[in-house]
Order: C-alpha cells, then sequence, then structure tokens
C-alpha cells in the first residue's frame, strides 16, 4: 500500500510467502462501495488454499484494478481506495514461524502474513518467560490444540465432549489439515475419476464399447472442490455443535503455558493448561531444482491446473503412482523415476509385481534405481537429466511432480520455548500416552513419528484427548494398515514378508490367487491375490497383503483378525457371502490350513 494521489491510496496484495502468481477466484466488493478496516476485497486462491486479501484502512473502492481470473503476485495493485481517517500503517511481511523450517513451505496452506505487532507481543511474552512469569493470556483454554487436521480436529471434539474447554488453533482457512483440502480426499475422488475412464476403456474387451472420453476440466475440479467443501464444512458446523473455538493463525509457543498465534487481525496471546501438538507435515522439495511453476508437489497435481502431454513423476512411492494413475486416465504420457530398486519401497515385492506390469505396459516408463541429477527450465518445457544403470537420456517434460517424501512440522513451532524435545528431523517423540517430554503437553500424527497416515492420527487424536481428560488410556494398537490407491490397489497389515525374512521370524503363508475367484474374474480383473502370514505354531495372523480390486477394503477384516488374535480356523471358518473379493481372505487362510476346495494344492510331505 502506498500513497497515491489526493486521499487516494493504492492498495496492493501483501506477502504471499512462496507463492506466485495466485489466481483471483472472487472480487468481492464493487466501484462506490464504502468498505471498513479488515473488510475482504478479494479472494486469492493458491494451490494450497483460498486466502481472503483486506482493506488496510476505511474508505470508498475509487477503481478496481484486477478482475476474476487474473493471476496476482505480491505487490500487484488491486484498486484505488479513498481514505477515510488516518491511514493504518502497512503490516510488515516476515518469516512465518514454517518459513523458518528448511525448504520453507507450508505443504498446506497460504502463508498468513505477520504483522509488526507479533515480534513487540512475543518479545513481551519472552521477557516475561525469562522473569520467571507466564505472560498474560489474551484468551484462555483448559485444552489447545495445534492443527485441525485429522488428528487435531478428532482430539479438539474427543476432548469438548469429554467436557474441556477447547480452542483449534488453525492456520489454514479450512479445518481439515493436508488430508481434507489437499491430500487424501481430493486425491481419492480423482482416483475415482480415473477408474471410471480405465474401466469404461476396459469393457471393449466384453463387448460394451464407449467413445473417448470428454474430460471437462473445469468441472472434473469443480466436483472435486465440492466434495472437500462439504466436509470442510462439516467441521467447522462439528467445531459449533460442540463449542470448540477455532483460533486462527500461525502458533509459536513462548513458554510451557502459552503460545503466541498470529493472524490477519493482528496477534494474541493463547493462553492452556495441557496442549496437543497436531502440526502435521509438509512436502518435501527437490534440492537443486529450478524455482518454476511447472515444478509441482502433490498439492499442485490435485489442482489439475492443465493436462499435460508429458509428466514426470520423480519417486515411486505411494502418492506419487497415485498422482500418475490419475493424469494416465485423464491421457498424459507418464514417466517414473524412482531412486530405490524398487516401487513402494517397504512394500512386499510380490505386492507391488502386478502394479508393476500394469503401469509399464501403459506408461511411457518405469526407471527404478534411477536418480535425476538436473532440471533446466527452458521455453518449450523442463529438460530433465538422469544417472543410474539403465537410466533414460535426458528429455523433456511438460510437468515434473516431485514426490519425494514428507517431511514433519515440529521445527518452527518454537517448541523448545516449552521445554519440548524435536529430534533433528523435525519430529516430536511422545509415549503410548501420547505425552511428550513435557507432561502437559501431547504430539500426535506425523509429528509424533511414522507412519504419517491419518488413521494412525486420529486414533492417537483420540487417546491424547481421553488422557488430558484424566482417563487412564495408551495408543495401543497391535498393528496399522496401509493403502497405495493404485490400480490395482495394494494393502498390507501387520508383518511383512520382506520385515520376517530380515528379522528371522518364522512364519507359515496361505496365499490366493484371484484368478480362481468368480468376482474378480466378472470385474475383468484377475491379477491381484491375497496372502496371509500365521505363526506356525499357534496359526494366528501375523500379517497378511493384498493387491487387487478394492484391496484398501479387504484389509481392515485382517487388521481386526490380528487385533482380536484371531486364527486360520477362526478367519476360514467364518462364513463369507459368496461371490465376493472377501472371500478370497477366508481362501488364503484354508490355503495355510490345508481345507481349500476352491483350489488343488497338493499335500507336502
Amino acid at each position: 500500500m502506498t500513497e497515491g494521489a489526493g486521499t487516494t491510496r493504492e492498495v496492493r496484495v501483501p506477502a504471499l510467502g512462496d507463492f506466485k502468481d495466485v489466481p483471483v477466484i472472487e472480487v468481492l466488493v464493487k466501484v462506490g462501495q464504502a468498505v471498513e478496516e479488515n473488510d475482504p476485497l478479494v479472494t486469492l486462491e493458491s494451490d494450497k488454499a483460498t486466502m481472503d486479501v483486506p482493506a488496510p484502512f476505511a474508505g470508498v473502492i475509487r477503481e478496481l484494478r484486477v478482475k476474476v481470473g487474473e493471476r496476482v503476485a505480491e505487490g500487484t495493485l488491486l484498486a484505488l481506495v479513498a481514505s477515510v481517517g488516518t491511514p493504518a500503517a502497512a503490516p510488515e511481511a516476515s518469516a512465518t514461524a514454517a518459513d523458518e523450517t528448511p525448504g520453507g513451505r507450508s505443504g498446506d496452506t497460504v502463508r498468513m502474513q505477520r504483522p509488526a505487532a507479533f515480534e513487540a507481543v512475543a518479545a513481551a511474552a519472552a521477557a516475561a518467560t525469562a522473569a520467571g512469569d507466564e505472560p498474560a493470556a489474551d484468551v484462555f483454554f483448559s485444552l489447545v490444540v495445534l492443527g485441525a487436521g485429522p488428528g487435531g480436529y478428532t482430539a479438539a471434539f474427543r476432548a469438548a465432549d469429554l467436557g474441556l474447554n477447547v480452542g483449534l488453533i488453525e492456520r489454514a482457512p479450512t479445518l481439515g489439515g493436508v488430508c481434507l483440502n489437499v491430500g487424501c480426499i481430493p486425491s481419492k475422488a480423482l482416483l475415482h475419476a480415473a477408474k471410471v475412464v480405465d474401466d469404461a476403456a476396459s469393457m471393449a474387451s466384453a463387448g460394451v464399447v464407449f467413445g473417448p472420453a470428454q474430460i471437462d476440466l473445469d468441472r472434473l475440479r469443480a466436483w472435486k472442490h465440492r466434495i472437500v467443501s462439504r466436509l470442510t464444512s462439516g467441521l467447522n458446523s462439528l467445531a459449533k455443535q460442540r463449542k470448540v473455538e477455532i483460533v486462527r493463525g500461525e502458533a509459536r509457543f513462548v513458554s510451557p503455558h502459552r503460545i503466541v498465534v498470529t493472524g490477519e487481525a493482528g496477534s494474541r496471546v493463547v493462553g492452556f493448561d495441557q496442549c496437543i501438538i497436531a502440526a502435521g507435515s509438509e512436502a518435501l522439495r527437490m534440492p537443486g531444482a529450478p524455482d518454476d511453476p511447472r515444478i509441482i508437489d502433490s498439492t499442485g497435481a490435485l489442482e489439475l491446473a492443465a493436462i499435460p502431454e508429458r509428466l514426470l513423476v520423480v519417486g515411486g512411492g505411494i502418492i506419487g503412482l497415485e498422482m500418475a494413475c490419475v493424469y494416465g486416465a485423464l491421457g498424459t504420457r507418464i514417466t517414473v523415476v524412482e531412486l530405490a530398486p524398487g516401487l513402494i519401497p517397504g512394500c512386499d515385492r510380490d505386492l507391488v509385481r502386478p502394479l508393476e506390469k500394469r503401469l509399464r505396459a501403459h506408461y511411457e516408463g518405469i526407471h527404478t534405481g534411477t536418480k535425476v541429477t538436473r532440471i533446466k527450465a527452458a521455453a518449450d518445457g523442463l529438460q530433465v537429466s538422469f544417472e543410474g544403470d539403465g537410466a533414460p537420456p535426458a528429455q523433456r517434460y511438460d510437468r515434473v511432480l516431485v514426490a519425494i517424501g514428507r517431511r514433519p512440522n515440529g521445527r518452527g513451532l518454537g517448541a523448545e520455548a516449552a521445554g519440548v524435545r524435536v529430534d533433528e528431523r523435525g519430529f516430536i517423540p511422545s509415549d503410548r500416552q501420547l505425552r511428550t517430554n513435557i507432561a502437559h503437553i501431547f504430539a500426535i500424527g506425523d509429528v509424533a513419528g511414522a507412519p504419517m497416515l491419518a488413521h494412525k492420527a486420529s486414533h492417537e487424536g483420540k487417546v491424547a484427548a481421553e488422557v488430558a481428560a484424566g482417563q487412564k488410556r495408551a495408543f495401543d494398537a497391535r498393528v496399522i494398515p496401509s493403502v497405495a490407491y493404485t490400480d490395482p490397489e495394494i494393502a498390507w497389515v501387520g508383518l511383512t514378508e520382506t520385515e520376517a525374512q530380515a528379522q528371522g521370524i518364522r512364519f507359515g503363508k496361505g496365499a490366493f490367487p484371484w484368478i480362481a475367484s468368480g468376482r474378480s474374474l466378472a470385474l475383468g480383473r484377475e491379477e491381484g491375490f491375497t496372502k496371509l502370514l500365521f505363526d506356525p505354531e499357534t496359526h494366528r495372523v501375523l500379517g497378511a497383503g493384498i493387491v487387487g480390486t478394492n484391496a484398501g477394503e479387504l484389509i481392515s477384516e485382517v487388521a481386526l483378525a490380528i487385533e482380536m488374535g484371531a486364527d486360520a480356523h477362526d478367519i476360514g471358518l467364518t462364513v463369507h457371502p459368496h461371490p465376493t473379493l472377501s472371500e478370497t481372505v477366508a481362501f488364503a487362510a484354508e490355503a495355510f490350513e490345508g481345507t481349500l476346495t476352491d483350489l488343488y494344492i497338493p499335500r507336502k510331505g
């Protein structure tokens, strides 16, 4: 904001952190309209979230310099406003807490501008702490939850149900964290759309022929946004019903019982008796990659800005392969490179093999044991160089998706000011009650350690809330299932063959190939199989792996069996509906017991 002629002043886009070229999705005012200080003028939408730009002072709109669809950056002139009264000082842009972490990108939200007042508030709080006093709190809660992802909102809601006065701090404009906004939910919506396209094409062999898919990106994107909006708005309603107060802004600890939160309205000190840290994680950036909008992470991929002709996916893990499945179905030519010797590192190779076979038949290339050494931005695309055995020559791509992992957001919260230990990787260790080394501060979800999964975070959130409410609880899940929502899906739970062999654990195995499943054949997908691992002495279930249609739905039966201490007889003697994919779980148990009749398995010995 700078002085214009007379009493007319300029309003410009404030600091947007790492974001550039952000589209205007809504203009909220008209020429001649009177506005008050902090009234929203326009709404911007980055690849992370939406953000309203407020009026920095009261006045009358004289001229609008932007319209819907235009792209803006920090400093872009938005409007000319005839000011009323003494103009407010322009907020100073400075690094947010998350900007202080390596890479400087939050992964799930537009950066909130930190007003200059924050520094004064934080300094006063730090001075009070140094003097041995807790700084005065502007608002106080019996429990504060830091982060409103699946772990955070679950913890907040459970604690409120147990009678605690709860404040939920969230820096993004919407609740739900990465999972609901730019992760699990939108990706599964697009994967469903991709599956419909693939299924329609596959029916040609059965004599049912459809025309080529017509992709309307705007409508597809809007459909995905509606799904996300329904869920996030539902969270707002649940918070109101439970009287959970939402505190918007970036948060930083300044003492063991105080957090300074800064948002567009300024900064305030939040006091608490207990706190649950549910700050999540962020996508890793590729070292040395140029700053180019054509190099995207999973969040950018989910925005569906365009359907590139050629896409390079760097990282053959779950996230990278899920996005490859989406764009491949939409018509993009895909290449995947993975540094490890195989796709989805950590998963049993026999489970990955059917997926890899299918991908190799549809993609331009799958290169494992391969490293990206250079990305050079040019006007006609991104020139990428590789190294490794069998690495391809340098090639040009329209987009590069970087999916090389995630990093916990433990650093940058100022947790050390509360005495909380943060390790060198950014994790905040916690015990079975989810307590950190400071007893009244808990850590859950991605920031507390692997696996970085939403369902693990939500269960931990409940336990932490119940412990905070005085109940005797502990997180003692025997197993946590993992799912790759690729095509075909891969799911596993408990002990894997790879782990058993590496650790010298004895096991027995029962497996059932889906080529013998009537339901699988009727679906036209015979490449899957189900395998169960058992203790050779007790016959109790130790683990399972499933690859095929809806594997993610099927794995829950085995997770329950492990939790309940079930053995092969328990599963095999449970009557499963026929014909279903779920009965392959029972057939695998029968194969181990030697009672299977749907296949002929010669007796051993």
